[in-house]
C-alpha cells in the first residue's frame, strides 16, 4: 500500500515538473516573439523616419533651426538683463512655438502678424481699461464686457474678407485673443500696473519674433518663392510625362496598350489636380520674403496662380482622355478602317510627342528662369496638326467610321490647345520676372579673350 502510494506520489510530482517546464517555454517564447515584434516595430520606425529626412533633407535642417530658436530664447531666463520681466519672458517662449514655421515668408507672416496683433489690441485693450475705469464700479465690468463683444465680434467678421484671410488671418487670431486677456486681466488692475504688464508682454513678444526672424533667414534658410518656383516646374514635367506615355504607349508603331492601368505615365499627372492648395499657401508666404537669390522685388508671384490653374485645366482633358483610352481597350472595339486609323493613330503620336518637347522646353524655363526659346517650333507644330484634324473631321465623312479613335484624337488636339495657354502665361511670366535671354547667355558663353605678349 505504501509502495502504491509513493508511485502515485511520484508520478503526480514528474507531471507537475513537467508542466511547470512547459509553461516556462511557453514565456520564454512570448517574451522572444514580443522582443522580436519590438525590435520590427522600432526599425520600420527607423526606416520611416529615415526615408521622410531622405525625401526632403530640408525637414531635419527645419527641426534642428526650432531646437536652436528655443534654445536661444530659454537663454533669457538665465540671463541677468531680463531678471526683472519675471513670469512674462514665458511668452518669448510660447511665441517662438508658434511661429516658427517651415518656410522663411511663412515664419515672417506670423511674427510680423503676431506682433501687429499684439499691438493693436494691447494699445486697444489698454484705451478701453482708461475709459471703462471712468465709470468705476459696475459700469467699469459692463462697459468692458460691451468693449469685448464689439471687437471680438468686429473683428470675427473681419475675417471672413478675402483680403484680410489670405494675409492677415491670423493677426486676426492674435488680437482676439491678446484684446480678451487685456480686458478680463485689467478688471480691478492700476492704470499703471496694466501698462507695464502689456510694456513686458510685447517686449517679449518681440524677442521671441526676432529670434524666430534671426533664425529663419540667417541659419538654412527655406525659401517659399522657390519652392513654388520648383512646383511650377515640376507640373509641367508631370504633363510632359503623361504626353511621353501618350505617345510611345498608345499612339506609337509598336504599341500594344497592354496593362495601361498599371502605367505610370497615367498616375503622375495627377499630383497636379491636387497642387491647388499647396500653390496658394506657397504664393501667400511668398509674397512676403524679401529679395533672395533671383527673386527680385515685387516678383509676379500671382503669375505662377494664372500657370498652375492652366495647368490643372490641362490635366483635367488628361484625364478624361485617359479613361477614354483605357475604357476603348477594354471593350476591344474592331477597327473599321484599319487604314485610316493607323492615320489617326499618327497624328495623335505627332501631337503628343511635340506638345511634349513643348512642356519640356518650359519646365526648362522655369527652372532656369531664362526666356523661352524663340526657334522652339513644338508648340506651333502640334497646334497645326491638331488645327489640321479638326478641319479633316468637319470635312471627311469617312472619319465617323472610326469614330472611337476621332474621339480620342479630338480629346488631344484639346489639350494640344490649352498647352498653348500654357506657353502664353509661362512667356508672361519670362517677361515679368525678366528671365534672361537666352541669345545673351550664348554670346557671353562665346566670348573669348585674348591675351598678347
Amino acid at each position: 500500500m505504501e509502495s502504491a502510494l509513493r508511485t502515485d506520489s511520484s508520478s503526480n510530482n514528474g507531471v507537475g515538473d513537467g508542466g511547470f517546464l512547459a509553461a516556462c517555454r511557453e514565456r520564454r517564447l512570448w517574451l522572444c516573439s514580443a522582443a522580436e515584434r519590438l525590435r520590427c516595430a522600432v526599425v520600420g520606425f527607423a526606416g520611416k523616419l529615415g526615408k521622410i529626412a531622405r525625401d526632403d533633407p530640408r525637414r531635419v535642417a527645419h527641426s534642428l533651426k526650432v531646437g536652436l530658436a528655443l534654445t536661444l530664447v530659454s537663454v533669457l531666463y538665465y540671463t541677468p538683463l531680463f531678471n526683472g520681466w519675471g513670469e512674462t519672458t514665458i511668452w518669448a517662449v510660447i511665441t517662438v512655438v508658434m511661429v516658427m514655421e517651415f518656410t522663411v515668408g511663412a515664419t515672417l507672416s506670423k511674427g510680423l502678424c503676431r506682433v501687429l496683433g499684439t499691438l493693436a489690441a494691447g494699445l486697444v485693450g489698454v484705451g478701453a481699461h482708461l475709459v471703462a475705469d471712468l465709470c468705476g464700479g459696475k459700469g467699469e465690468a459692463i462697459l468692458l464686457a460691451v468693449f469685448l463683444f464689439l471687437a471680438a465680434s468686429a473683428a470675427t467678421f473681419s475675417r471672413f474678407i478675402p483680403e484680410v484671410k489670405e494675409r492677415y488671418d491670423y493677426a486676426m487670431a492674435i488680437f482676439i485673443l491678446t484684446f480678451s486677456l487685456v480686458t478680463v486681466s485689467s478688471y480691478r488692475e492700476d492704470p499703471g500696473d496694466l501698462i507695464e504688464l502689456a510694456h513686458e508682454r510685447i517686449t517679449t513678444i518681440l524677442v521671441g519674433v526676432a529670434i524666430c526672424l534671426f533664425t529663419t533667414l540667417f541659419v538654412f534658410p527655406i525659401w517659399a518663392g522657390e519652392d513654388l518656383h520648383e512646383l511650377a516646374a515640376g507640373n509641367l514635367d508631370s504633363l510632359a510625362e503623361f504626353l511621353e506615355g501618350m505617345g510611345s504607349e498608345c499612339f506609337g508603331e509598336n504599341s500594344s496598350c497592354e496593362n495601361l492601368e498599371g502605367k505610370a505615365f497615367l498616375q503622375v499627372y495627377k499630383s497636379v489636380l491636387n497642387s491647388k492648395a499647396k500653390e496658394d499657401s506657397l504664393i501667400t508666404f511668398a509674397k512676403w520674403e524679401p529679395i533672395h537669390g533671383k527673386f527680385r522685388f515685387r516678383h509676379p508671384w500671382n503669375q505662377y496662380q494664372k500657370l498652375g490653374a492652366l495647368c490643372r485645366q490641362c490635366t483635367s482633358s488628361m484625364d478624361a482622355l485617359a479613361s477614354f483610352v483605357i475604357t476603348l481597350k477594354k471593350a476591344q472595339c474592331p477597327e473599321a478602317n484599319p487604314v485610316l486609323c493607323l492615320k489617326i493613330r499618327a497624328t495623335c503620336a505627332a501631337m503628343s510627342l511635340h506638345s511634349a518637347k513643348a512642356l519640356r522646353g518650359l519646365s526648362l524655363t522655369v527652372r532656369t528662369m531664362t526666356g523661352p526659346s524663340p526657334i522652339n517650333n513644338d508648340v506651333s507644330t502640334a497646334t497645326k496638326a491638331a488645327s489640321d484634324f479638326r478641319a479633316e473631321l468637319s470635312e471627311d465623312v469617312a472619319l465617323l467610321q472610326v469614330i472611337h479613335v476621332a474621339i480620342v484624337a479630338s480629346l488631344l488636339s484639346d489639350i494640344v490647345i490649352q498647352i498653348e495657354g500654357i506657353t502664353e502665361s509661362t512667356n508672361s511670366l519670362a517677361r515679368l520676372a525678366r528671365f534672361k535671354n537666352p541669345a545673351e547667355i550664348r554670346s557671353r558663353s562665346n566670348v573669348v579673350i585674348n591675351i598678347e605678349n
